[in-house]
């Protein structure tokens, strides 16, 4: 039988696409919710309404900074798990830029304000851009590769037909040259476009040429070895699904240190724009209540 990760792998992989999916539809419509708000004319910025709007939305962007301190400040790592305070960062993270879009009406009044509603924006979308990149790091390397060593366990040691693919030689050598190819060390490691673009679709090739051999190996080893309809199916089935899941555990494995380094450069550019955006936020409040 195959190992519970090796049969998890690829839908896991599903799965995340699916969630990203409806949670980045989710963001567009909210927004567009928001945008369609504003068009009502029910308030602007400078009258009541929009002022406390304003307000929430800036204590919505100064706790965010709660998450960090906390990893910074061993004193507030005794107030509970991390994991809720991560979430409760993303979800003001949300409604701190809604707020803040509410607030201003989707229109710029000064110089200042409108490089406090950009900085606050381009912060927004790299907390997003940061997330995608998070959760592509959130199982480690370690993980992943004991993950591919179930997987040629499974293909080398088990007793059924598919999982051995014993019938089926040609495939079980196509999966070794994938993996030897794609994690072949390169002068400064494999470069970010052939881990993130080229590693994909040749994931993708060598899938079908392998699903196209076990089709024609599976109807051979029928005729041979009178296995019935039923049966050959069942053959096909889990063959597939144990190259399917190796490969994609070789291609994580190869883009992981992709998105590390991703990760790293989104650090970099993240945090001059906060900086950025406290400051112009704080310039606009205080222009605000001085004139």
């Amino acid at each position: 039988m195959p190992s519970r990760s090796g049969r998890s792998g690829a839908g896991r992989s599903a799965a995340s696409v699916v969630h990203d999916l409806v949670l980045y539809g989710s963001l567009a419509l909210l927004t567009f919710a928001v945008w369609q708000v504003s068009r009502l004319e029910l308030f602007t910025a400078a009258s009541d309404t929009g002022y406390w709007i304003g307000v929430a939305g800036g204590v919505c962007m100064l706790l965010l900074f709660t998450y960090p301190m906390r990893k910074r400040f061993r004193f507030m790592q005794r107030f509970g798990a991390g994991k809720p305070w991560f979430v409760a960062h993303m979800v003001l993270g949300v409604c701190g830029p809604m707020l803040i879009l509410l607030h201003s009406t989707f229109q710029i009044g000064s110089i200042n304000a409108g490089v406090a509603l950009f900085s606050m924006l381009i912060v927004a979308i790299s907390g997003v851009v940061g997330r995608f990149l998070y959760v592509r790091l959130h199982r480690n390397l370690h993980g992943e590769k004991l993950n591919l060593v179930g997987l040629r366990g499974d293909r080398s040691s088990g007793d059924a037909p598919a999982t051995r693919l014993r019938f089926a030689p040609g495939v079980a050598q196509r999966l070794v040259d994938f993996e030897v190819e794609v994690l072949a060390g390169r002068p400064g490691g494999m470069a970010l476009l052939a881990a993130l673009c080229q590693v994909p679709w040749k994931r993708w090739q060598v899938e079908r040429a392998c699903r196209r051999e076990l089709k024609v190996k599976v109807l051979a080893a029928t005729r041979t070895e009178g296995w019935d309809r039923a049966h050959a199916r069942r053959v096909l089935v889990r063959a597939r699904r144990l190259v399917r899941d190796e490969l994609v555990a070789v291609q994580r494995i190869a883009q992981f240190s992709a998105w590390e380094r991703l990760f790293r450069w989104w650090h970099v550019a993240h945090v001059p724009f906060v900086y950025l955006m406290v400051l112009s936020a704080v310039a606009h409040v205080v222009a605000v209540h001085a004139y």
